[in-house]
């Protein structure tokens, strides 16, 4: 090889390496700084659709927490992606979480809000497509069971526990027999045999346990049904904005009920500003506890200038154990971290409360552990849900009030 040519080929060699060296710096480059996004699945219409502002300023309060201290897998950008989930169509619920999905690139989902939207969003794309989902409100029984690959929490409880609780208040209240209206769907068909199961159990009588079907024009039908049946308080599973509100409505009008049972899908101002003294006296319980986080995070809630609801805290802790399970696991990507999130939501490790997830994100990146205790106190159990903390509370002067926790 002359020299000519030997000069030739090592300039070939050299070019080639810098262009190699380029590529790879930018590949690097571009990973650090990729934008994270955490795709917000809510029924921003429909049965429930009050209760979904206070939910999605709740996560999307603990994703700018993040996105702010810059500190999420070496300076990761974060944002978040709101979906319609519709609570009652969950066609439309799926179709949300394929466009989250497929065209939005999220890495994880938080919601759905509704059960039977989450199941189906679950097992239609979170499942095919590997995407990791921690709903704060979902609460049917039924998705304990689902063979979800790992992906699937929930930062509340339980129907199944739920309905323990709720029983519990009724025959402490010195109540012999209960009629229950449940919506027909996953949600309420289990909310209202648990109840009815645990009730009975306890010594009670149901004289009637019947659904109803949301988007109806008239409920006079099952307000006439319930009233028959008849019963020392009527327990409404149901929607505040939607059938369960109806079923209220029918009930006043005919003067079959005075008193409700309103477990947590009624437990919405919008229903005391509907009824207010008309239904003085109703009760029930929801998801929530009286912990320092659940201070904290109301403190702060509120300075952001929003106007607290029920599970609030709950998607603010869902979005935050996403962010935390990453930096656990030094990757944004689902199947890296789904095995990280009972982790870093229970002991060992230095107890988290709202306002400090860039101090957990710093204490992560030095090889240390958290527990995650957030604004609902977390403890998750296994199949990843909450071990359940309860709120009661009875409507007062037309207006709700938290009377205990259990």
């Amino acid at each position: 090889m002359s020299r000519n040519n030997l000069i030739l080929v090592v300039g070939v060699i050299i070019v080639a390496a810098v262009v190699i060296l380029n590529l790879d710096l930018n590949t690097e480059k571009k990973t650090e700084t990729a934008e994270i996004k955490i795709g917000i699945s809510l029924g921003f219409t429909g049965p429930l659709e009050s209760l979904a502002p206070a939910m999605n300023q709740g996560a999307q309060m603990a994703i700018s927490e993040v996105a702010e201290s810059n500190a999420l897998l070496g300076g990761s950008k974060v944002a978040a992606v709101t979906g319609d989930s519709t609570c009652a169509d969950t066609a439309a619920a799926v179709a949300t979480g394929e466009r989250l999905v497929t065209a939005e690139n999220v890495n994880a989902i938080v919601g759905a809000m509704c059960s039977g939207a989450a199941q189906a969003v679950l097992e239609a794309v979170a499942m095919p497509n590997g995407i990791v989902m921690i709903s704060g409100s979902a609460t049917a029984p039924v998705l304990s069971t689902v063979d979800d690959n790992g992906l699937f929490f929930r930062t509340a409880p339980s129907d199944a526990r739920s309905a323990e609780v709720l029983a519990d208040i009724l025959l402490e209240g010195g109540y012999k027999s209960i009629a229950i209206t449940y919506v027909n769907n996953d949600y309420g068909k289990g909310l209202g045999s648990a109840i009815e199961a645990n009730f009975v159990a306890g010594g009670g009588t149901v004289t009637i346990n019947t659904g109803h079907e949301e988007n109806k024009g008239d409920y006079s039908a099952d307000a006439a049904a319930l009233a028959q049946a008849g019963g020392d308080i009527l327990v409404v599973a149901g929607y505040a904005d939607g059938g369960g509100g109806a079923i209220i409505q029918g009930s006043l009008d005919i003067g079959s009920f005075e008193t409700f049972f309103l477990p947590d899908g009624m437990y919405a101002d919008s229903l005391t500003t509907s009824f207010g003294s008309q239904i003085e006296g109703s009760f029930g319980a929801s998801a929530g506890t009286d912990s320092p986080g659940d201070a904290t995070f109301k403190t702060l809630f509120a300075e952001a200038g929003h106007e607290y609801n029920v599970y609030a805290g709950e998607y603010y802790d869902a979005a935050a154990l996403i962010l935390l399970s990453m930096q656990a696991a030094n990757s944004a990507s689902s199947s890296d971290f789904k095995g990280h999130v009972m982790d870093v939501a229970n002991a060992p490790g230095e107890k988290i409360y709202p306002g400090e997830l860039a101090k957990a994100l710093q204490i992560l990146a030095d090889g240390g552990d958290v527990d995650y205790v957030g604004a609902s106190a977390v403890e998750l159990i296994e199949p990843g849900e909450s071990g359940g903390s309860y709120l009661q509370y009875e409507v007062r002067n037309g207006k709700f009030e938290t009377v205990g926790y259990r």
